[in-house]
């Protein structure tokens, strides 16, 4: 089975064979299935395991003293819920299982070797990190500045890529188990609002769901719709157009015009732009 975290991290940077293995190491620990509904890690816990998320959907979600709650992120395969335990006593939000989810439990003290051994493995994880807070920012400007149609496209656009880069798509259809009031907490809107946004984009032929799956109908529409920039994701890779990773979702990140390519890896000019092929076997 691929490593999803592994598929994630190789997004910002290549690993060599001792790096790969490291990772995939990572898998043999003990894992935990949680049914739908459940709660994964709670508010104040403190966590003692690493959960990495190695298939189902999670959601950060915080519920106020009066019942209101709101889902501050979504975690696909590939996802650590509780890299923050290395700094912080107590979660300060719940992880609930938005399907049935099973994690990996990795002990903190092997997360913490392996992060003070590798540099290169230490950066990915930084990485990862600071993108999940960039996608924490991404979502605060939806709910402040864009309408209900472009918010909810612009998470189906963003599911979309980050799904394709763990290889949990088929034909740009991926799981979606939300229900329409989870949606609606995602995106600080009404379930009402949200079965009329949902009605709509199904309408303009840019989405079809059914039976938990979302499949997107088409990508560019939807992105236009959302005025969907990747950027955010940091997806550095796929945007130098490394081709031992693009080809999962770079016709949906355009290439970036700044940094420079990989060493190792050679240029090839096509009638799209600049690819990137490897020069030597490729190690990731």
């Amino acid at each position: 089975m691929p490593n999803p975290l592994t598929m994630k991290l190789e997004q910002f940077t290549a690993f060599d064979r001792a790096e790969h293995r490291r990772l995939d190491r990572l898998m043999s620990y003990p894992n935990k299935t949680w049914r739908r509904g459940e709660t994964i890690i709670g508010e104040g816990d403190r966590v003692r395991n690493i959960h990495l998320v190695l298939s189902g959907l999670a959601a950060r979600s915080k519920t106020l003293p009066d019942g209101k709650r709101q889902l501050m992120a979504l975690l696909v395969p590939g996802d650590l819920c509780d890299v923050e335990v290395f700094v912080l006593e107590a979660m300060d939000h719940d992880i609930m299982a938005v399907s049935d989810t099973t994690c990996v439990l990795i002990p903190s003290e092997v997360m913490e070797e392996l992060l003070t051994t590798s540099s290169n493995l230490t950066k990915a994880m930084w990485w990862s990190t600071m993108t999940d807070s960039a996608v924490l920012r991404e979502w605060i400007v939806g709910h402040g500045s864009r309408d209900a149609r472009a918010r909810i496209a612009h998470l189906f656009c963003e599911l979309l890529i980050r799904y394709r880069i763990v290889g949990e798509t088929s034909d740009d259809a991926f799981p979606f188990p939300l229900t329409q009031e989870e949606l609606a907490d995602a995106t600080g809107m009404t379930p009402v609002h949200v079965n009329r946004v949902l009605q709509q984009l199904r309408s303009e032929g840019l989405i079809e769901l059914s039976h938990k799956s979302l499949t997107i109908l088409d990508a560019n529409r939807l992105q236009e719709a959302a005025q969907y920039d990747p950027n955010y994701l940091h997806l550095k890779r796929t945007e130098q157009r490394d081709l031992r990773v693009s080809g999962r979702a770079g016709d949906l990140v355009p290439p970036s015009h700044h940094g420079s390519i990989p060493d190792g890896v050679k240029t090839v000019g096509t009638a799209a732009g600049t690819l990137a092929s490897p020069s030597a076997p490729p190690q990731a």
